[in-house]
């Protein structure tokens, strides 16, 4: 047996793998990141002539197939809206400006873009700037003043422009050069987006407009699009896309598409808004019932479990019907079996400690119901409003009986943390976001453990048309656009937490058996069942009784180990433990506000 064998066959006694499972969390809650991230962009190339080959944006993204037609009814896919006076439209028909060859993601620089084929009567409030380590692939909005008040227009010439930053003086590989103009707004309006130029003479004033105080919002950075510096200097000249600040269904903010520049430390440099949306009710820009279907049929992804899963999701109706128990405090011993739709389930109330779920008790019926079953697993669906109407939310839950104990990799060894990580009844999603102007996929959330991340449309693997792919880690249950290692920990070391995914014979098209579980812009039409509303746990609180391993450790710590060793276990969160139990999809933030 050569040494590396030895290493993944040893065996640990309970205070070694304690230790162990105290340094990953140690070092998860003193700056998470993935390592070994997947990787969705074009490689950093030291070679010179590698990346001129690979400089610039070369293809345009367009769906694997073509857009269905969506049933009629309502704003929905209608190709524009009315905020209250302006009416916006999609634009993502680009001329190219200027592009920078290295620099931001993956040191492939970013390109920089005119709106074009703008529709009569409307005009452009903003430029556009992607990455270049992906295919083009983005929209602006563009505005078109519908209140005939000439007294009080929506839109009005800006009365000047600022020069924000030039490229002249930048030492890069770059295809000429830049300026960045902000437009100065008259008294009573706001600048929504930049211009840029590939002179220094400045842009006419009919280039751009303004838009009325009243339908603007504030807006924060999102993601980094580029900087000159290969990795993201937070002193330096930095580009981001943009959001609205107040996110969520009932939040108003509605980003135009375009980006943001910064000079320095959080300096929004002459400040713009992003727009918003003062018509309030947002049912007519939403789809209706039949309009969903289609969505739900259209992009439903397809969910790959790794070929080692043992637990599988399942329907929360198998799970009450294989003997799911609903327990109560103070009656712990008589625990009662849940019925079908969980109608005698408690409803409302508060995630307080007085009930929770759990599996049957009987051995051989736990052990059974805690690996799901596939073929009877359901994905249920919350459709819902963003960005004040622009975009709709799909939220897909699924729901797994059981999640299983997480590992860790230290170096060459994979270290089992034995019962960490595991809890009854996990709850897990993907988010898919769909522009309401022509029911196109934007982007995908993918749900993390607490946390996860957006991945635009134009890097996501399909199958069968329009379904992304999504990749669910072994035994935790986390949502990747790709399969591999992805090792949950600090950058640079090769220990962390494992997320393994991996494609094989276990897959779910959560398109096949869907439930509309709660689309409340709609009112009554979509019924919720009764499980939706159990805000409860749906696990026990377990106790590993961690505290007689951790006083063992304490006694041979000193100095600095010791410190950091105190501070982190009263830091930790006990459901990190894996003992709290986990709550259903009603109690989560991202049901009523944007996702992180």
């Amino acid at each position: 047996m050569n040494i590396v064998s030895i290493f993944f066959n040893f065996k640990m006694d309970s205070s070694f793998s304690v230790f162990f499972t105290v340094v990953i969390i140690f070092l998860f809650f003193n700056g998470t990141t993935m390592v070994e991230s997947l990787n969705l962009s074009l490689p950093s190339l030291e070679d010179g002539s590698s990346r001129r080959e690979l400089a610039g944006i070369q293809t345009s993204f367009k769906l694997p197939s073509p857009l269905p037609n969506w049933p009629p009814g309502g704003g929905f896919g209608g190709g524009t809206m009315d905020l209250g006076g302006l009416q916006v439209s999609q634009v993502s028909t680009f001329d190219k400006i200027w592009a920078a060859n290295e620099g931001g993601p993956g040191n492939v620089g970013a390109t920089f873009y005119n709106p074009v084929s703008i529709p009569q009567g409307f005009f452009t409030l903003g430029f556009y700037s992607q990455p270049n380590n992906m295919p083009l692939f983005g929209h602006v909005l563009v505005g078109k003043d519908v209140t005939n008040d000439s007294s009080n227009p929506t839109l009005k010439l800006p009365i000047d422009y600022t020069l924000v930053w030039s490229s002249v003086s930048l030492n890069i590989k770059k295809d000429g050069d830049a300026y960045i103009w902000f437009p100065n707004p008259p008294d009573g309006y706001r600048a929504i987006g930049y211009v840029v130029t590939s002179t220094p003479d400045k842009p006419p004033l009919e280039r751009v407009r303004s838009v009325r105080s009243d339908l603007t919002d504030s807006l924060e950075n999102d993601t980094w699009i580029w900087g000159p510096n290969k990795s993201l200097n937070v002193n330096g000249f930095n580009v981001y896309s943009t959001r609205p600040i107040n996110r969520g269904v009932e939040a108003m903010g509605a980003p135009m598409g375009g980006f943001v520049v910064e000079n320095g430390i959080g300096s929004n440099t002459l400040s713009i808004s992003c727009l918003k949306n003062l018509k309030g009710s947002l049912v007519n820009l939403m789809p209706n019932l039949n309009q969903i279907e289609t969505l739900v049929q259209t992009y439903s992804p397809l969910v790959y479990f790794h070929p080692n899963e043992l637990y599988l999701p399942s329907s929360v109706d198998w799970f009450f019907q294989n003997g799911a128990l609903v327990y109560h405090k103070g009656d712990e011993s008589n625990p009662i079996p849940i019925a079908q739709n969980g109608s005698n389930l408690p409803q409302g109330g508060s995630n307080d400690d007085t009930y929770w779920l759990d599996l049957p008790k009987d051995g051989s019926s736990k052990e059974r119901v805690k690996k799901g079953d596939l073929q009877d697993s359901n994905a249920y669906f919350h459709i819902k409003p963003m960005y004040g109407g622009l975009f709709t939310d799909i939220a897909i839950w699924l729901f797994y009986p059981f999640n299983g104990a997480s590992r860790a990799k230290v170096g060459l060894i994979n270290i089992s943390l034995g019962k960490i990580g595991e809890h009854v009844g996990d709850w897990e999603h993907v988010t898919l976001r769909v522009s309401n102007f022509n029911g196109e996929l934007n982007s995908v959330f993918f749900a993390q453990h607490s946390w996860g991340t957006w991945v635009s449309a134009s890097v996501l693997e399909y199958a069968s048309g329009n379904k992304p792919v999504v990749y669910s880690s072994l035994n935790g249950h986390a949502s990747y656009p790709k399969p591999g290692l992805v090792l949950i920990g600090p950058q640079g070391v090769d220990i962390g937490i494992r997320d393994d995914t991996a494609k094989s014979d276990k897959v779910m098209d959560t398109g096949v058996r869907t439930m509309v579980v709660a689309a409340e812009y709609l009112g009554s039409i979509v019924v919720e069942p009764p499980w939706l509303n159990y805000l409860r746990k749906w696990g026990p609180k377990i106790d590993y009784d961690l505290d007689k391993e951790i006083n063992k450790l304490e006694k041979v710590m000193i100095g600095k180990l010791k410190s950091a060793f105190d501070k982190l276990i009263k830091s930790i969160p006990r459901e990190v433990l894996g003992e709290d139990g986990p709550t259903g999809p009603k109690v989560k933030n991202s049901w009523s506000r944007d996702e992180m």
